[in-house]
This record gives structure tokens, C-alpha cells and sequence, in this order.
């Protein structure tokens, strides 16, 4: 009678250490089979959704709209822009056109309602800088500043936010983001101050460094381009006068914008120099200065001597013809 011929499975179950072997590459492969289903089923692999463009809709369409594509909508920011209604989308993010996987989070940007109105803090007798600081911890900036005849060189002598007077007791709000008027000292001799460099500053920066120099922020250019929307992105690439030049304490000084980096480093490569430049000069002068004052202060001491000679020669010619 015939053997029945064994299976290779049967065959391989009588050499054990093979057996396992092919047991655990089985088991590692269904492993790796079962974690890629699963996250081909999570990640929706393959399925893709089109952002709509959200701007210039009211928020409840938007989120209507953003339900219909599988998208998520999260307010992120808000702004005051007059020429809109309030609770239109301004900006989002990622833009509209680009595809994205389903469930995606837009963050958006709508227009308020209305601007928010903050408490004017009371900065008079504190420094120009001091001031400053407290109206931008506050949402607020300065209009103008004006120089008055005083003992002390920037220091606050009085506020005043829409025409009214601010006291220490009185309770004023502003429109967020508007200005206010400082009047400052100014001692005799302390009439100048040196432009500080803005080249290749954002505007509130810029603006800064302006006022704590004692300056006021002349005419604004942007240009082409720019909006409320991506002006925190713009930077200065020209400003009237240039750096490290003298200029009268509340000169203006006018600005240019820009989203060209490419020309903002042409621009400021080109400040940088004519910065340095200036620098040399206003240094040159005032060394010409400081030598024709050592020169006349020297004068004025070989002159009391001299006087002194030219009085005893006449006292004694005096008594000679006496």
C-alpha cells in the first residue's frame, strides 16, 4: 500500500524553529497590512477638498459654506476696517483654491462691528519714552508731538485726545488705534535731535523710534499693493530726512513702504551709506565748531593778559609826562 505524501505545511510544522519563523513574518506582515488600512481609513488618504474663497461673506455663509466642503472655520483675528459691514471675512488662511484634507481648520480674519473703544491712560508729567509706552500698552499712539518752552527737555507737560484736556481724574475713552496730542518741554538749548535709522522697520516700529527722538511721523506712502490686511508685513524704504541728520525737536519725517524685499535691500543698502555718510559730516562739523569755540575761548584768555599790559604801558606814560 501507498504512503500519503505529506503537505509542505505539515513538512515544515516537523522542523519548529522554521515553523516560527514563518509564523512571526506572517504575523509582522498582517501587522503592517492592518496599520496601513487603518491609516489609509484616517487620514482619508486621497480625499481632498477645494478652500473656498471665504472673503467678502458674511460669517453664517461662511460657515454654511465651510460645512458643505468639510472644512472647520475659527475666527483668529478681527480688525476695524470703516469701508466693509461688520462680521465680513477680510482674510483667511489657507487661501481660497488651495486643497487641503478633509476636516481642515480655516482660520479667518472678520471685519468688526465696531472699533473698540479703551481707556486714555494720564501720561503728563512723565518722559516722552515713559508716555509712549503707556498709550501703546493702552491700543493707542501718538498724534503729534508739540514742543513748549520749559526746564525740562521731553518730558509731558499736557495731553490732549480729541480736543478735550486729559486730567489724571478724568475718565476718557478712544477709538483703539488713534492718537493723542502730547505737549512736551523743551529747555533753550535743546532745540535738535539726530534721525534715528527706520529704514527696514515695519510702521509701528518705525514710528516708535520716531517719537522717543522727539520727532513726529510726517506723510505715509505704501506702495501698490498694500492694504490693512498685510500692512503689519510692509517695511520702510524710504524715509525724508535721512538718517544721522540734525533736525529741529517735532520735525517731520516722512515714510515709504513697501512688500518688495528685494527692494527694501536695495533701499536700505543705499540708507546705510548715505547714513554713514551723514554721520562724518555732522561729526567733521561739529569738530570745526568745537576748535573755532576752543579757538576763541583761547583768545579771550590771552586777551586779559594783554589788556593788562596795554593798561600799566599807559599808566606809565602817564607819569612820564607828569
Amino acid at each position: 500500500m501507498q504512503k500519503p505524501s505529506t503537505s509542505l505545511i505539515d513538512r515544515l510544522r516537523e522542523h519548529k524553529l522554521l515553523w516560527n519563523l514563518l509564523l512571526i513574518v506572517v504575523i509582522i506582515l498582517a501587522m503592517a497590512i492592518a496599520a496601513h488600512l487603518l491609516m489609509q481609513i484616517g487620514t482619508r488618504h486621497g480625499a481632498r477638498r477645494t478652500v473656498p474663497d471665504f472673503s467678502g461673506i458674511p460669517l453664517d455663509e461662511a460657515r454654511h459654506l465651510a460645512r458643505k466642503h468639510d472644512l472647520k472655520l475659527q475666527i483668529n483675528d478681527s480688525l476695524f476696517v470703516p469701508a466693509y459691514e461688520g462680521g465680513i471675512i477680510l482674510d483667511q488662511l489657507p487661501e481660497g483654491g488651495v486643497e487641503v484634507k478633509p476636516g481642515r481648520t480655516v482660520y479667518i480674519t472678520i471685519n468688526s462691528f465696531r472699533q473698540k473703544m479703551v481707556p486714555v491712560p494720564y501720561v503728563a508729567g512723565r518722559s516722552l519714552r515713559q508716555a509712549k509706552n503707556m498709550l501703546e500698552i493702552a491700543g493707542l499712539e501718538i498724534a503729534e508731538i508739540v514742543y513748549r518752552p520749559d526746564i525740562a527737555t521731553n518730558y509731558v507737560l499736557e495731553e490732549v485726545c480729541d480736543g478735550k484736556p486729559v486730567q489724571q481724574n478724568s475718565r476718557i475713552e478712544a477709538e483703539m488705534g488713534s492718537g493723542v496730542t502730547l505737549y512736551v518741554g523743551l529747555e533753550e538749548d535743546a532745540s535738535s535731535t539726530i534721525v534715528p535709522q527706520v529704514v527696514g522697520q515695519p510702521l509701528a516700529q518705525a514710528k516708535g523710534r520716531l517719537w522717543e527722538s522727539g520727532l513726529n511721523v510726517g506723510r505715509i506712502d505704501f506702495d501698490e499693493g498694500i492694504n490693512l490686511l498685510n500692512q503689519k508685513e510692509a517695511r520702510v524704504y524710504i524715509q525724508i530726512p535721512g538718517a544721522e541728520h540734525s533736525a529741529s525737536l517735532g520735525s517731520r519725517i516722512d515714510l515709504r513702504l513697501t512688500l518688495d524685499m528685494e527692494k527694501l535691500g536695495k533701499y536700505r543698502s543705499e540708507a546705510e551709506k548715505l547714513a554713514a555718510q551723514a554721520a562724518e559730516a555732522r561729526k567733521a562739523e561739529e569738530q570745526l565748531e568745537a576748535d573755532s569755540l576752543a579757538r576763541i575761548s583761547l583768545d579771550e584768555t590771552l586777551e586779559g593778559p594783554r589788556e593788562a599790559d596795554r593798561t600799566r604801558e599807559n599808566d606809565d606814560n602817564e607819569g612820564f609826562f607828569d
